[in-house]
């Protein structure tokens, strides 16, 4: 699990989200934990903008906010993480989250599927069975 390096995170080898564009927010976590629960702002909000971004290039850009959209509000990505009981390893968490979201919208699309035809074997056995469901029916009616 990467934490949050000083320059930034590092999404590809290509790409890094300087730490200076990120905004980080802390609050409350809801749910049990006591005493803990209470006193501690250990949920944390890690937001991106996207669109203001300086290291992205127009491509990039375009294709986060085609592939982002509906997660984007404003033009900015925001991720929460409130599954630890410690800061620390909610902020780790949503920088690794927001890390794995821009590096899955960055991807280029997959190979599109090439079409096949069904093989003489498989056409074969698949007449066979037919007739053969056919004859144990008509056996069925006599």
């Amino acid at each position: 699990m990467p934490a949050p390096v000083r320059a930034g995170l590092p999404v590809t080898s290509a790409l890094t989200i300087p730490r200076a564009e990120l905004t980080w927010c802390f609050s409350r976590a809801s749910g049990p934990g006591g005493q803990g629960v209470n006193t501690t702002d250990s949920r944390v909000e890690l937001s991106w903008d996207v669109a203001g971004s300086a290291v992205l290039g127009a491509a990039q850009r375009e294709r986060l906010t085609e592939r982002l959209g509906p997660r984007l509000v404003g033009g900015a990505l925001t991720v929460t993480a409130a599954e630890h009981r410690e800061q620390r390893r909610n902020r780790s968490a949503a920088a690794d989250r927001l890390v794995a979201i821009v590096a899955d919208a960055l991807a280029p699309p997959p190979k599109k599927r090439r079409p096949t035809r069904p093989t003489r074997g498989s056409q074969e056995r698949r007449l066979t069975a037919k007739k053969q469901r056919s004859i144990t029916k008509q056996l069925r009616r006599g």
